[in-house]
């Protein structure tokens, strides 16, 4: 008999999303340590649903904990924001050649890009741009290839956060955003494959160029 997943308690789900869109917008910074007491002070619950975000956090590698059970904002750098971007290179754009070839909609992923575009701050434009790329490789037809894409999107996001902070970049990404929907929109799997594989492996080149230099003396 298959077992049904035991749902997250609703106070723990609130915490869980009001602590990873802090993070997901710099609110909450790289390094930063996460105090249970004070996290469950400022949503205005126990510390039993705040402890059970952070293991929920830490298993999407948004947070690590230590021996010592304290808790911080997940670090970025080169190493980590290759690792990544190598998995969304190998699956993302076979996912959205497989949606392409099937005729899916892309309906969400056109108004995702509106949203993007229209957004009034960082916060609103990073969250767009993550639905825009679920959209394109959500219905790919294999349920286990997204769910694989999703256990890292928000890393990437957190890898995107930091490198936006340093260098807002999203005016160059949006141009290369609807450039692959046209060309996805267009029936044209193979092209809009190339130019998603082109623009995932060109942001990380963009964002951490120390990272490309430690590698050609490697």
């Amino acid at each position: 008999m298959t077992s049904v997943p035991t749902p997250i308690p609703s106070r723990t789900q609130f915490v869980l999303e009001g602590i990873k869109h802090r993070i997901l917008t710099g609110q909450l910074p790289p390094g930063q340590a996460l105090v249970e007491t004070d996290l469950a002070a400022q949503f205005g619950v126990s510390k039993t649903p705040v402890r059970e975000a952070l293991k929920t956090l830490a298993g999407t590698g948004l947070v690590v904990m230590n021996q010592y059970k304290c808790v911080t904002v997940r670090m970025v750098d080169a190493d980590m924001a290759r690792e990544v971007y190598d998995v969304r290179l190998l699956l993302e754009p076979e996912a959205l050649r497989r949606v392409v070839r099937r005729g899916e909609s892309l309906d969400a992923a056109r108004d995702a890009l509106t949203r993007a575009d229209d957004a009034a701050d960082t916060a609103e434009r990073s969250l767009a741009n993550r639905e825009f790329h679920r959209a394109l490789y959500a219905p790919c037809g294999n349920p286990l290839l997204g769910r694989m894409l999703d256990e890292v999107r928000d890393q990437a996001a957190l890898v995107s956060a930091v490198a936006w902070a340093a260098d807002p970049s999203w005016e160059r990404e949006a141009s290369e955003h609807r450039e692959i929907l046209r060309l996805a929109l267009d029936g044209d799997a193979e092209g809009a494959a190339g130019a998603l594989h082109a623009h995932i492996a060109s942001f990380v080149r963009r964002a951490f160029p120390q990272g490309q230099e430690e590698d050609g003396q490697r």
